[in-house]
């Protein structure tokens, strides 16, 4: 109690003073450099022995620089640092790079002793070696020229170095001291000093969260066991905590599972006598959930590998017994056609594998997605494109082919159609983006035939979704919204590019029409026919025809072709035949008796 009042008082005097903290003594940003050298000589790939060598020849060069030899090849001479010598702070760098090279020796003897046990005993004497270095670096910043926050990091420091031997040790309640009074000073500092320190604190108080945790869980606390699998689940424990989350929480699930002996799956209850299957089936709601939960991409994607990686361990663990019992059944009732349990487990995991892979890939779509429509994108650096997104859903549709050929599901036509549509779905999305791609390239036709294809998959999801009643599907309404707009922006685009290419003739030469109709993606005929009509022929409809801003743009037929029309129109008179007319008899008998004289008459007009 009184040293953490010691320290409280400390703190506090550090948060009063932190403007004037480097003029007070002489410093060292220990967790600062620690870090720094870890990062750049070997333990960002987790190689403890590089950076053990490189702790080994910073301590030579510090001590050639000092003078403080100890001894000579033939004889060693110790030394002792005292606090006279504290007027150079490279004398407490000396001190903390001994403590790390012992604590790497330390580590690096823990990877070894996975396969060499006796190895165990040289890791301990090592840690206890860098506890030690720790100790006395913590009493030499016990002096008065040195300032407030390196003794805090010293003392920090020591606490971290003194919790890692009684881990090993399995003392687990002087180890959750050691770490809880680490854990409470670097929070303090935290809170005291800048922005760029404190993520430094905080990635410290994160690293040693799963050991306090661990050790409260094996006093006695129960409640730790699921923050232990949320820390597993995000990526946190790593280094010495990595083996013990593991094994811990397979224990635990083990436990849980003994009592799991079936599961239920497309209508058939499947026996599970598969102790890794139990496992696995056990731990995936909270597996699902925790990447539901996850916020950050990085976290979602590090938590669908790691189930991926369970769901193929498990996978391999049912084939393998799938083979020892096709060897026992070898008989003349072997092929008789009938799905066994152990096989349609085997494809009821394969189902979870491949549509965790659908998952992960529709989400990496999506963010790259948000990226691609993100105007504020980094030019210098290189961006998401849309060929990226393409590749994305190649594998999304090679995962659908798959899911339909599993064994057992043949007959299953519901879930033959659920597949089937999803298929068209991911087709849509997947020719969409082809699509853009082509719009890059100024590809105008054939992005506009992908898009009508688009629109074609789109609406057959939509009609057949309706019968289905499947949620499960992504909503190819905004796909839809989306491409219209996109086909409008494209043939502005395209008539402005047209243009562009018509005022610059050398410098952006035109293409023939029918050497750019041979790269549309539908019938060369009906392309060459469209460019042949005039515009008058075809206003409803968009053709990309460059010869109608040029010279002689084809507008109208001209000259224009004969038409037929109608001539005067004859009249019958079809009434005469009906009239009755009178008779003409007694004209016709005076005509007679005029005789010569009358006839005469009747030629020179002398008788009308």
């Amino acid at each position: 109690m009184a040293a953490d009042k010691q320290n409280e008082a400390k703190i506090a005097s550090v948060d009063e003073n932190k403007e004037n903290v480097p003029d007070t003594g002489v410093g060292l940003e220990i967790l600062q450099i620690i870090k720094d050298s870890q990062q750049q000589h070997g333990l960002r790939h987790g190689d403890y022995q590089r950076y053990r060598g490189y702790c080994s020849r910073r301590l030579r060069r510090l001590r050639k620089t000092l003078g403080f030899k100890m001894g000579n090849r033939h004889k060693f001479t110790g030394k002792k640092i005292t606090e006279e010598m504290l007027s150079d702070s490279r004398y407490l760098l000396l001190v903390l790079m001994e403590a790390e090279r012992a604590w790497s020796y330390a580590m690096q003897l823990k990877q070894e002793a996975n396969t060499e046990p006796r190895k165990r005993f040289h890791l301990m004497s090592r840690l206890r070696k860098a506890a030690k270095h720790g100790q006395k670096l913590e009493k030499l910043c016990e002096s008065p020229s040195i300032d407030a926050k390196t003794k805090l990091e010293a003392q920090a420091y020591t606490a971290y170095l003194t919790g890692m031997v009684e881990f090993e040790l399995q003392e687990w309640k002087p180890a959750m001291e050691a770490f809880n009074k680490c854990k409470t000073i670097y929070e303090k500092l935290a809170s005291a000093f800048t922005e760029e320190l404190a993520v430094l604190y905080h990635q410290r108080v994160e690293e040693i969260s799963p050991n306090i945790r661990y050790c409260a869980y094996n006093i006695g606390d129960q409640n730790a066991i699921n923050d232990l699998m949320q820390m597993r689940l995000i990526g946190g424990g790593g280094g010495m905590m990595a083996e013990k989350l593991e094994a811990l929480i397979t224990q635990t699930r083990a436990k849980q599972a003994a009592t799991m002996s079936e599961v239920e799956w497309r209508g058939r209850t499947l026996p599970v006598k598969i102790d890794k299957a139990r496992i696995f089936l056990l731990g995936l709601a909270d597996n699902e959930a925790a990447i539901a939960q996850a916020s950050k991409e990085d976290t979602k994607e590090h938590l669908y590998e790691t189930l991926l990686a369970e769901c193929r361990d498990t996978i391999q663990a049912v084939r393998e017994e799938l083979k020892a019992e096709k060897q026992r059944e070898r008989g003349p009732d072997a092929d008789s056609g009938k799905v066994s349990n152990l096989q349609f487990l085997h494809s009821y995991l394969s189902y979870i594998k491949l549509c965790t892979v659908v998952k992960r890939n529709e989400s990496m779509a999506h963010t790259l997605q948000a990226k691609l429509k993100d105007p504020h994108n980094d030019e210098n650096k290189r961006g998401p494109k849309p060929q990226d997104l393409i590749r994305l859903y190649e594998i999304i549709l090679q995962s659908l082919a798959e899911l339909s050929t599993l064994q057992g599901l043949e007959e299953d036509h519901t879930f033959q159609k659920e597949m089937a549509l999803k298929t068209l779905v991911y087709k849509a999305y997947r020719c969409f983006f082809i699509a853009q791609s082509y719009v890059l390239v100024k590809k105008w036709s054939e992005a506009l035939v992908l898009y009508e294809r688009v629109l074609k998959y789109a609406k057959e999801v939509q009609s057949k979704a309706k019968s289905l009643g499947n949620k499960d599907l992504p909503d190819v309404q905004e796909l839809i919204a989306e491409v219209n707009a996109e086909k409008y922006s494209l043939q502005a685009a395209a008539i402005l590019d047209t243009e562009e290419v018509n005022e610059a003739p050398s410098q952006h030469p035109v293409k023939d029409n029918t050497q750019f109709s041979f790269n549309v993606q539908f019938p060369i005929n009906c392309v060459k026919m469209s460019f042949l009509q005039p515009l008058c022929d075809r206003l409803e409809t968009f053709r990309l025809d460059p010869a109608l801003v040029g010279k002689q743009p084809n507008l109208v037929h001209f000259p224009p072709g004969f038409q037929p029309i109608p001539c005067k129109p004859l009249f019958f008179d079809l009434a005469l035949n009906h009239v009755a007319f009178p008779p003409l008899d007694d004209k016709v008998e005076q005509k007679g008796k005029g005789g010569l004289t009358g006839y005469i008459k009747g030629i020179f007009g002398f008788g009308s």
